[in-house]
């Protein structure tokens, strides 16, 4: 049987701005791929209501799954409203258990947005639970016991809420994918004029372009790159385990 690994994240797009490019590498070396935002994307927008923008975004947000060759799970919350919250940790503990993933990918635990950084935590709760059999998810699932490798991607921008930078411990070369992960946020289109007039990024998929090449610096190696920390194995593996290292590193 075929390793698998489990991105999660806040908001479409997300995935594709700091974990595309390994993902493409983890795909070719024939991991499956599972896609997931918690958040539906209902307020990134100054053009749509709530309902359309959530309609497009799940669109796009599908069409990249599939450009990937990934399997897309569905939101479970608004923007704004994902929170370190019981509900939402059962039913993001439901999808770890059913796609019994080797590897898990979360955003950062430090970041300048608290969807970012709740999502975070969120996931390293319900992997965490996963083998435990009185936490009932939602929908049930079985409890599964196996050994998970956690990894969380840089934040946005590279710094943290305070503006500090974050040096990641571990970088993929993702110079021969960088062209597929541009596509792949290129099919995230609602996304030009929100961030924009939210964040000034003009031009989002050369920023982000731009900050694969400044992980890429950081590496010392590599032209472009993807940063990860792993969490610590306590509760997730039996022993200290490093899959993405031993491949990548």
């Amino acid at each position: 049987m075929g390793k698998t690994v489990l991105a999660i994240v806040a908001h479409p797009d997300d995935i594709e701005f700091m974990m595309a490019g390994t993902l493409f590498r983890l795909k070719e070396k024939g991991y499956g791929v599972h896609y997931m935002t918690i958040a539906n994307g209902s307020c990134g927008t100054v053009e749509y209501g709530k309902d359309e923008i959530i309609r497009i975004r799940r669109r796009e947000a599908m069409a990249a799954a599939e450009y990937l060759g990934a399997v897309f799970h569905e939101s479970i919350t608004n923007d704004f409203e994902v929170f370190y919250q019981d509900d939402l940790i059962r039913k993001v503990t439901a999808v770890v258990r059913t796609v019994k993933p080797d590897l898990v990918f979360l955003p950062s635990l430090e970041d300048y947005m608290e969807d970012h950084m709740n999502s975070a935590r969120i996931g390293v709760t319900a992997v965490f639970a996963k083998g435990s059999p009185n936490y009932i998810s939602i929908p049930p699932v079985d409890a599964i016991q196996m050994d998970v490798a956690v990894y969380h991607a840089m934040p946005a921008g590279l710094h943290d809420m305070m503006g500090n930078k974050i040096i990641p411990s571990l970088y993929v070369d993702i110079g021969a994918v960088m062209d597929r992960k541009s596509t792949m946020l290129s099919l995230h289109k609602s996304q030009q004029n929100w961030l924009d007039a939210s964040q000034g990024l003009n031009q989002y998929v050369s920023t982000m372009v731009d900050n694969a090449r400044d992980v890429g610096t950081l590496s010392g190696k590599y032209e472009f790159a993807e940063g990860w920390r792993p969490h610590n194995h306590l509760g997730f593996s039996r022993t200290p385990i490093d899959p993405l290292g031993d491949l990548f590193g």
